[in-house]
């Protein structure tokens, strides 16, 4: 069973200019519940890793981003899919800790909870970020035009490493979906 890897923020929820910082402010961007219903259906396990620094910063509490992600795993559920974990970075951008994005600590966490290796897996983002992570772990780096994606883009087609330039685009996480499984 091959684990997908996804951002949460840009790639299955609309991220506004500030932090999602409720339950009653994330919203899933148009198909994605189904995209992931799909996914699960067909056998993948689905794995979130996402920064959210908003803890750090005090604009929303750990019983918030958990409010959330039980709104957003009940919504996969109730399509006829699982979400299998949820991994998160609770810290800000100067912290300099290991498991923000693009660093690999929340893909070292994933591995040693799932007894697996990640090399190879897909990894879903809108942000540089996300695709320089997965280069670092050995992943196959997917860009979803979604959330940052569109400027993303530009920066993958300016920047200066080749390996980048092997990244799958996909108008967001339906099209993804659609090009994995076929519907």
């Amino acid at each position: 069973m091959a684990i997908i890897l996804l951002g949460r923020d840009g790639v299955i929820n609309q991220n506004p200019d500030q932090f999602v910082k409720s339950a009653e402010e994330w919203q899933p961007l148009p198909g994605s519940i189904e995209a992931l219903a799909a996914l699960s259906q067909a056998g993948h396990q689905l794995v979130i890793a996402t920064n959210q620094s908003g803890l750090a910063l005090g604009q929303f509490d750990l019983d918030d981003l958990e409010a959330i992600h039980a709104k957003m795993r009940s919504l996969v559920e109730d399509a006829g899919g699982e979400i299998a974990a949820i991994f998160y970075c609770p810290h800000g951008p100067e912290d300099n800790c290991r498991c923000r994005k693009p660093q690999a600590g929340l893909l070292d966490a994933i591995e040693a909870e799932f007894d697996t290796s990640l090399h190879g897996c897909y990894l879903l983002g809108d942000k540089l970020a996300d695709l320089q992570l997965a280069l670092v772990k050995g992943c196959k780096p997917v860009l979803v035009k979604t959330g940052a994606g569109t400027e993303t883009l530009q920066q993958l087609v300016e920047s200066p490493d080749p390996r980048l330039a092997e990244t799958a685009v996909f108008e967001d996480l339906a099209g993804f979906s659609q090009f994995l499984v076929g519907h």
